[in-house]
């Protein structure tokens, strides 16, 4: 009886103390030593595990995030710039909150680099893929509360909840920096970003070079947006004088969607397919004519429709009648005299052109728009900033009109052109 009793009271501390051991799974804290080569944190619902492991054909290693069932594929990289030469390294939290990751001989590789202290820090990978340190001490949990956190550091990879976009108070830009190779996680040439100039819209480039625009936001999401954003996620822009950011949800969680950039230049939205245990591509651009950057030249639109893709907008012809198929640029087909009077007519389903030499004023209804460009003679161009409601705010264009299209799923919106009145 007595050997029972012992028994069970081994077999309870036993079961205790797995317990809090699973239940501590997914933090560490400065009295927890290290999360060494070979072991993992792991999320709460275990969506997501950090730890070490090397890309293909590597042999050096790098700290990361990647979902549990999906470990080839790491969504965020620590020490993206200090690879792991020697095996052995060990990533710890020190007594002022600091991430830091030890090589073998207790060296500092890579450091979070925080200047706010904490009395108890913890760090925590939650389900959402955001690594955090928080005090253990503070009796809120939320964002504001953290002191740091993965989401401010983004790698290549744009989870659900994460911001890419501007922090205004403090001059921080979050965008996205493609791996410099498969097996390579160091920044490469290629990003993904959001300008703010006039309007927000989603810019991909290489180094300074503009690759693809999404066009700006009109009010329920960028441009002529691809059909998946209304079946797969909501997308959401926060704009005040603090922060401007896109970010987006996932209307239903099991699935696993994520928005990702490449080495090759092309920003592609993903999915995860359980049954055949691949990712499929729902987006990707720019991968077609119409989606790279001014492919057609200035005052022409691009039509996914139509052989050939580029045509001059109404009221124009090709500046150079040697290439009909892609003009390069093209002119009134009448000469312009203001005097005489002009007017507009509309090109619906568009994506608008870049917002270069534009103006906008958000007080103005369509009507107001008109007759304020029509006042002056180098307006080209006028469209509605909001598609929302009845439609809201004026844009103007006085220069060259690059990279207008014809919306590919046909959910553009209407702008009127400048064309002599005769």
């Amino acid at each position: 009886m007595e050997k029972l009793t012992v028994f069970n009271i081994f077999s309870s501390f036993v079961f205790l103390f797995s317990i809090q051991l699973s239940q501590a799974a997914d933090t560490i804290n400065p009295a927890s030593s290290f999360i060494r080569d070979g072991e993992k944190l792991v999320s709460s619902s275990e969506r997501f595990e950090l730890g070490f492991s090397s890309p293909r054909k590597s042999r050096y290693r790098y700290l990361g995030i990647w979902y549990k069932q999906i470990p080839d594929t790491v969504v965020w990289v620590a020490n993206r710039n200090s690879p792991i030469i020697e095996p052995n390294a060990a990533l710890t939290i020190s007594n002022n909150g600091n991430l830091v990751i030890l090589n073998r001989k207790n060296g500092a590789i890579w450091s979070s680099n925080t200047s706010r202290k904490a009395e108890n820090p913890v760090a925590q990978l939650l389900d959402t893929g955001n690594l955090i340190v928080r005090d253990n001490f503070s009796r809120s949990a939320s964002e504001g509360s953290y002191l740091w956190q993965s989401f401010d550091y983004p790698s290549d990879t744009l989870l659900a909840g994460m911001q890419l976009g501007w922090d205004l108070k403090n001059g921080v830009e979050r965008y996205l920096t493609s791996w410099r190779s498969a097996n390579d996680p160091s920044p490469g040439n290629i990003t993904n970003r959001l300008d703010i100039h006039v309007l927000p819209e989603l810019g991909l480039y290489n180094g300074s070079k503009k690759l693809s625009r999404s066009g700006p936001w009109n009010g329920f999401f960028f441009g002529a947006a691809p059909s998946y954003a209304s079946n797969l996620s909501e997308p959401i822009l926060v704009d005040n004088e603090d922060e401007i950011y896109y970010s987006y949800e996932s209307y239903n969680n099991p699935i696993i969607a994520i928005l990702t950039v490449n080495p090759s230049g092309t920003v592609q939205r993903l999915i995860w397919h359980e049954r055949s245990n691949r990712w499929a591509a729902v987006h990707s651009a720019p991968t077609l004519f119409c989606q790279f950057y001014g492919h057609c030249g200035a005052i022409s639109v691009c039509s996914y429709e139509k052989t050939p893709n580029c045509e001059c907008l109404k009221g124009f012809k090709p500046k150079s009648q040697h290439n009909q198929t892609r003009p390069g640029s093209c002119v009134r087909s009448e000469s312009a005299d203001c005097k005489s009077g002009d007017r507009f007519i509309m090109v619906d389903d568009i994506k608008l052109p870049d917002l270069l030499n534009v103006s906008l004023n958000k007080s103005m209804n369509l009507k107001e728009c008109e007759a304020e460009c029509l006042k002056n003679c180098t307006c080209r161009a006028y469209a509605n900033s909001e598609v929302t409601g009845r439609g809201s705010g004026c844009l103007m264009w006085y220069g060259d009109l690059i990279d207008t299209t014809k919306a590919k799923f046909h959910n553009g919106q209407p702008m009127y052109i400048r064309v002599p009145a005769s």
